[in-house]
C-alpha cells in the first residue's frame, strides 16, 4: 500500500542518539520520557503509514524508550554510549560495573502494547469494521478504518498476525522427568529439586537465568505418568503470562518386582521337587518385612499365587492396597539316577 501522502517525510534517526529518536534533550525527565514516546509512537505507528522507514523509525522509538525509561540503562547509555549497554562496563573504585549483554528484544508492538496497557489506542480514532467480502481480495481479513482518515484501510493482516497488539501470550507448560523408585512410590517421600527458569529482570524486558527449589510430596500409590504442576513456575518473558512446571513421574525398574495398575508382581525360582510338593517362599517386601507365603498347590508353569493387601497402596485411599502375584520359575534337574526315575515312574504313574 502506497504512503498516506499528506504525511510529513521521515528522519530516520541514528540508533546511537536515542534522544533525537524521541526528539527530546538529555535532561528530559521520566514524564517527558513518556509523552515523547506516547507523541512518537503514534506519530509513526505502522496502522497509520505502512512503509518500511515507518517500521524501522517505529523499532527505533522502542528501543530508545526502553533505554531511556530504565534508570540503569539510561545512566550507562549516558556515560558509555551504546557499547556500554551491549559490551558491559568494568567495575572500578564506587562503581559496581555494568555486565552487558543488553539488547533490544526487537518487538516493538510489545513496547507499545505495555505503554498503553495492552489497549490500542487507535480505537479512539478508527471506527474499524471488517472489509465487505468481494470488495477486498478474498484471500485477506483487511481491517478498515472510518470516515475520519478519508477511508483509509489499515494493514492486511491475518488476525494471527503476532504483532498484532493482543494481550499477553501464556506459553506451553515446561516438562521434567521425576524418576521415582517403587519404594518411594509405596512409602511416600518429599523430593527436592532445583529447577532453572528464565524471570524478568526489573526493567521488565530482559530475562537472565534463576535457580530454584521446589518441593514435591509423593503421594503413596502414585503412578507413571502422574502430573505434578507448579503454576507460574516456568519462563518468564515481557508480555507473557508465566507457563507452569510440571514433572511427570517415571518409575525406576525395581531388581525384583515389576508393577501393573496396583498390582505388585514377584517372581520366585523354585526346583521341581517343591514345584510338586509344596514350599514356603520368603519375600522381601517394598516396606522391608519378610513374607512368609506357603504354597501347597502343585505348580505349574501357568500357576500364580495372589496374596491380597499386599501390593502397591492405592492412591485415593491409601490404607487400601492391590495384590502381590507371585509367578514362579521351575529349576528341572539335570541328572536322575535309575533309582530316582523308578520313584517318580511310582509316585506319578502315566
Amino acid at each position: 500500500m502506497a504512503a498516506r501522502s499528506d504525511l510529513p517525510d521521515i528522519p530516520i534517526s541514528s540508533p546511537s542518539d536515542y534522544y533525537k529518536v524521541l526528539g527530546i534533550d538529555r535532561s528530559a525527565d521520566n514524564a517527558a520520557v513518556k509523552r515523547a514516546y506516547r507523541k512518537m509512537a503514534l506519530k509513526y505507528h505502522p496502522e497509520k503509514n505502512m512503509t518500511k522507514e515507518v517500521m524501522n523509525q517505529f523499532m527505533l522509538i522502542g528501543e530508545a524508550y526502553d533505554v531511556l525509561i530504565d534508570a540503569k540503562r539510561r545512566a550507562i547509555y549516558d556515560q558509555y554510549g551504546p557499547n556500554g549497554l551491549k559490551n558491559g562496563v568494568p567495575a572500578r573504585d564506587g562503581f559496581d560495573g555494568y555486565p552487558g549483554g543488553y539488547q533490544y528484544h526487537g518487538s516493538p508492538d510489545e513496547t507499545f502494547s505495555q505503554f498503553f496497557g495492552g489497549k490500542n489506542p487507535f480505537t479512539d480514532f478508527f471506527a474499524v469494521h471488517t472489509a465487505t467480502p468481494g470488495l477486498a481480495d478474498a484471500s485477506t481479513t483487511s481491517p478498515a478504518f472510518g470516515s475520519k482518515f478519508g477511508g483509509l484501510h489499515g494493514m492486511s493482516r491475518s488476525p494471527d498476525d503476532p504483532n498484532l497488539l493482543h494481550g499477553p501470550s501464556h506459553d506451553a507448560a515446561q516438562e521434567r522427568d521425576l524418576v521415582l523408585t517403587l519404594e518411594e512410590l509405596y512409602l511416600g517421600t518429599v523430593k527436592k529439586l532445583k529447577v532453572s527458569r528464565r524471570v524478568l529482570n526489573d526493567d521488565n524486558t530482559t530475562t537472565s537465568a534463576q535457580e530454584e527449589i521446589l518441593t514435591v510430596d509423593v503421594q503413596r500409590g502414585w503412578r507413571a505418568g502422574t502430573r505434578v504442576t507448579f503454576p507460574s513456575k516456568g519462563n518468564q518473558g515481557p508480555n507473557k503470562i508465566p507457563s507452569d512446571y510440571v514433572f511427570i513421574v517415571k518409575e525406576a525398574p525395581h531388581a525384583f518386582y515389576t508393577r501393573n495398575g496396583n498390582d505388585l508382581i514377584y517372581t520366585a525360582g523354585i526346583s521341581l521337587s517343591k514345584a510338586l510338593t509344596g514350599s514356603i517362599i520368603e519375600i522381601k517386601t517394598l516396606d522391608d518385612r519378610l513374607l512368609k507365603i506357603p504354597v501347597n498347590e502343585t505348580v505349574h508353569p501357568d500357576y500364580v499365587k495372589e496374596v491380597s493387601h499386599e501390593g502397591m497402596p492405592i492412591s485415593k485411599t491409601p490404607d487400601q492396597r492391590g495384590r502381590l502375584l507371585i509367578k514362579f520359575t521351575i529349576t528341572f534337574p539335570t541328572y536322575l539316577n535309575d533309582q530316582q526315575k523308578k520313584l517318580i515312574r511310582e509316585a506319578l504313574p502315566a
